[in-house]
């Protein structure tokens, strides 16, 4: 475990913090204690993610964007003319770039993700190469409604894209509210692009998520520092340990922070107390196949409208089309 340098320098209030503090206590003082892998993506955070998909035993992103490659001429056939590509949790522009190249008939586009910084600087970078689109990043947590720019809400047409696998991070009923909201946002007759991370043998997956360099450990770990910075918790980094692994039974990794000996830990001027081997469970990665993928998203309203996948069927790329039945009502 390699250990983080932190700091109980409490930042000016803000909403922001707020909510970080509430949902933290929340699941600190739960019977099974957790955080919601929302809060791993500080500047910090992201940085160490972008790291994570450049080691040999990540494959996610390999894949997907080797998927967006191959076949990104296919996927943009169903993005109308004058549309607004609208990216929940967008942090890196890697994989909207490969589409925003093969579909210039784009009118917006518009990055959504939970990290300011991040969003405004990305949206930055892709200005100089696409001078003849509008970019407008949002900052806002896209699991809760927020509203689109203008040219985004006038736009004959709004296609959701949703990489990364982000989909498996929710609870199957969160992924369902998700998509719920999704259609609210982007409204009648929209599309939603995602990408899925598919169910495969358990050593791949295990590997996955615990990197030889130990990058995904140090990923984990930084929730700790930025409560530690936010919240002026009291966490010593050497004390917890990075552990992951897939739970058969409900078809998902599960990311733990464990607690190497019986402590007490001092969040926002509250106490808790740790048994040695108690977990914080930060995330959960939950792995689909195209069916049960598809059953989820028809159960809301949004009927399957194409599939792409690598060679060896470790990820894909699924596009929905939103139905009446799933389309917001006045």
């Amino acid at each position: 475990m390699v250990a983080l340098a932190r700091s109980t320098v409490m930042p000016s209030p803000s909403d922001e913090t707020s909510e970080f503090a509430v949902d933290v206590l929340k699941g600190l003082s739960a019977t099974r204690k957790r955080v919601s892998p929302k809060y791993f993506y500080d500047a910090v955070g992201s940085q160490l993610f972008d790291q994570i998909t450049e080691q040999p035993e990540y494959y996610p992103t390999r894949c997907e964007m080797r998927i967006l490659q191959d076949n990104a001429a296919d996927i943009v056939k169903l993005i109308p003319e004058g549309a607004a590509l609208v990216e929940f949790g967008s942090g890196s522009n890697k994989k909207a770039r490969i589409l925003l190249k093969s579909a210039p008939h784009l009118a917006a586009y518009v990055p959504v993700d939970i990290c300011g910084e991040m969003v405004e600087q990305e949206a930055a970078e892709l200005r100089p190469d696409f001078p003849g689109l509008n970019i407008h990043p949002v900052t806002a947590d896209f699991t809760q409604e927020f509203e689109l720019p203008e040219e985004a809400r006038n736009a004959p047409a709004r296609i959701g894209l949703f990489p990364g696998s982000t989909i498996g991070n929710f609870e199957p009923h969160e992924a369902a509210a998700f998509l719920r909201n999704a259609a609210k946002i982007l409204g009648p007759n929209s599309k939603l692009i995602i990408g899925a991370d598919l169910v495969k043998p358990a050593e791949v997956l295990n590997a996955a998520y615990n990197d030889a360099a130990g990058v995904t450990a140090r990923f984990n770990l930084n929730v700790l520092v930025r409560m530690n910075r936010e919240l002026g918790a009291t966490f010593d980094l050497d004390t917890f340990e990075h552990h992951a692994f897939f739970n058969r039974e409900r078809n998902r990794i599960e990311m733990h922070l464990a607690s190497l000996k019986r402590q007490k830990v001092k969040v926002a001027g509250e106490c808790f107390e740790f048994r040695a081997g108690e977990t914080i469970h930060t995330e959960s990665s939950y792995k689909y196949s195209v069916e049960s993928l598809g059953a989820l998203a028809r159960g809301v309203g949004w009927a399957p409208s194409g599939v792409w996948m690598d060679e060896d069927k470790y990820f894909s790329i699924q596009a929905f089309t939103l139905t009446e039945a799933g389309s917001p009502k006045p």
